[in-house]
């Protein structure tokens, strides 16, 4: 089922996500599968969709910096401050995972990368789901990411409870990740936030 982004697709996204479901929706970059991080049969689901290796964490996206603490064990300084003049935006942020999520999302990693989205709609998408929702590219491993609603009903058809249509989505590189969970930056994914930038405007 696809809605237009709207109210009534919010509120249908949120209790479909409260019962366990998995939807898609725009992000800030791609399309993305959005579940109950906390939810351990939400987030298997997601992976056997996908046919993700299991030793590949599942990013999340948050609607506001409170949810930090929600999904972290402990923040380090390195993830404060890169928070502070990354966010928001298209850059994931790696810390050291709350031991409340599952090892489905954490793929035995012991850490979760969140993401503050720089666009009121995801933001507000992400809220009315609780305040963080699974955010991996909506689309099988090995293919091309999803840019459009259409793009992720031919991939996944009625396997997915719902798909918000946020319209076709106007990057072409995913978020860049950084590893902050331990005192230095590390890049994993250089995307649409430069490296170099990053660190000529570290503090």
């Amino acid at each position: 089922m696809i809605l237009e982004y709207s109210a009534n697709a919010l509120k249908q996204a949120s209790q479909i996500v409260a019962g366990g479901g998995v939807i898609a929706f725009r992000t800030d970059t791609f399309y993305g599968l959005g579940a109950n991080p906390f939810n351990s049969s939400a987030v298997k689901r997601i992976r056997d969709l996908k046919g993700r290796e299991d030793d590949k964490p599942i990013l999340v996206l948050i609607s506001d910096a409170e949810q930090v603490n929600r999904l972290l064990e402990k923040r380090s300084t390195a993830f404060d401050e890169l928070a502070s003049r990354g966010w928001p935006g298209a850059l994931t942020i790696i810390g050291e995972a709350s031991l409340e999520l599952p090892n489905e999302l954490t793929a035995g990693t012991k850490t979760v990368g969140l993401r503050l989205p720089d666009d009121d709609k995801v933001r507000a998408l992400v809220g009315a789901c609780g305040g963080a929702l699974t955010a991996t590219s909506a689309n099988p491993s090995g293919e091309f990411p999803a840019r459009t609603a259409e793009d992720v009903s031919r991939y996944f058809g009625e396997r997915i409870d719902l798909i918000v249509d946020g319209g076709k989505t106007e990057v072409d590189q995913p978020s860049t990740v950084v590893d902050a969970s331990a005192g230095e930056l590390k890049l994993v994914r250089e995307g649409i936030i430069p490296w170099v930038q990053i660190q000529t405007t570290k503090q």
